[in-house]
Parts: structure tokens; C-alpha cells; sequence
């Protein structure tokens, strides 16, 4: 698996990071949403620099203009509900890509131990297409991998790309070590931080995307 870290180089996404992690900005929803479809906007154009393309002909008022357009097969999918805004994002750039839905929840056993079930899934066939799976935080990891592991049944794809916005480094040491072997995936992040605390929420991260984005659950 390879790990593409969209933090190490500066560019506007550092603002719209910022402005979902302040506490003094992201209390307003409608802003925090904003800011996730941003965010899903950027790390669009970002894949998109590694899907194959081949030229094609176009013709205009005043001639024909070569234009190179990209092949792939795009399915976005995403885990309910925090993803939804994220999804959006991307959905504004591949607008003419098929979509895949989640529903993943956490089981607590106690207070600080807790499973993920995934207990929905909606997707189109995906064999030999490019999945690109987003969920804004990656926290421990297994979401991402219980939510692929379940497509998975709807086939396999040519290429996956997960996409977050904070990843926890737990989280990637997680994912590499699940897909260690599999070339054809990348993980895209906003930002990776360093720490998961005792009820596994990514320190300093930016809380609980979900609540933020709709309200208390």
C-alpha cells in the first residue's frame, strides 16, 4: 500500500484544515461542511493526477483541440454519516462517477472497548473499476477495512484509493500492515496525527466529525 501525505507539502488545504480543527470555527455546521466538501475537492484533483488518460479529439467553434481525459471506471464510495460532506466534495469532480454507501457503527462493550459492524452496503458492481473510499477520520483503521472487505463482495477492483482527512498514525500502521501486499491501493490524508487517546479519538484531530458536521447522536 502506498501512503501519500497531502500535509507534507503546503497548499490551500492547509486553510481549510485549520478552519475544521479550530474550535473557535468549526461550531458553525454549515461552514465545518463546507469545509470537508473543500478538503474532498482538493484530494479529487489530487487522484486525479494518477488515473491513466489517453487523448481524445475535441472540436470547437474554430478547430479540433487535443485534450487529454481520463479512462477510469470511478466508484466513490463512502461510510455513513460523518463521510457524507467529504463525499460531496469529490462527487462535484468525478460528477459522472457511480456511488457506493456504508453503514458502519461502533459496538461498545464498556466504556473504552468497543467492535465496528458494518450493517449496510449499497454499490454498484465494482470489478475492474477504481473504488475510491472515503471516510474523513481514520481513527484505528478497521472502519476503512471492514467497509473495503465488505465491497469487496460486489467484486474487484482495478485500483482503490482510501481517502481521509486526519488519519491517526495507528490508523496507517494499521492499513499498511492489513495491505501490505497490495500495490493497487493508496492512502490519500489531509494530516496524519500522532496520538489515539483511551476512547481511541485522534489527538490533536478535531473531534467527532460526525456531531460537528450534524448534530449530536
Amino acid at each position: 500500500m502506498i501512503i501519500r501525505n497531502l500535509a507534507l507539502q503546503n497548499s490551500l488545504l492547509n486553510n481549510f484544515l485549520e478552519q475544521i480543527r479550530s474550535t473557535e470555527i468549526q461550531s458553525d455546521r454549515l461552514r465545518f461542511r463546507r469545509n470537508m466538501e473543500r478538503i474532498g475537492e482538493v484530494m479529487a484533483y489530487e487522484i486525479s493526477k494518477s488515473l491513466q488518460y489517453s487523448t481524445k479529439s475535441v472540436t470547437t467553434p474554430l478547430g479540433v483541440a487535443p485534450v487529454n481525459t481520463f479512462d477510469n471506471d470511478v466508484v466513490l464510495g463512502t461510510i455513513f454519516r460523518a463521510g457524507l460532506p467529504f463525499h460531496q466534495g469529490f462527487l462535484s469532480y468525478f460528477d459522472k462517477a457511480d456511488n457506493a454507501f456504508i453503514s458502519a457503527y461502533r459496538k461498545y462493550k464498556d466504556a473504552l472497548k468497543f467492535e465496528v459492524f458494518i450493517e449496510y452496503i449499497a454499490s454498484p458492481v465494482l470489478t475492474d473499476k477504481t473504488l475510491i473510499l472515503v471516510d474523513p477520520m481514520l481513527a484505528s483503521g478497521s472502519s476503512m477495512e471492514l467497509a473495503f472487505n465488505a465491497l469487496l463482495t460486489k467484486g474487484m477492483p482495478k485500483e482503490v484509493h482510501f481517502a481521509t482527512i486526519i488519519a491517526s498514525q495507528y490508523a496507517v500502521d494499521y492499513l499498511t500492515s492489513h495491505f501490505d501486499k497490495h500495490t493497487n491501493i493508496t492512502l490519500w490524508a489531509a494530516a496524519i496525527d500522532p496520538e489515539l487517546d483511551s476512547h481511541s479519538y485522534i489527538v490533536p484531530g478535531l473531534g467527532d466529525a460526525g456531531d460537528l458536521a450534524y448534530g449530536q447522536k
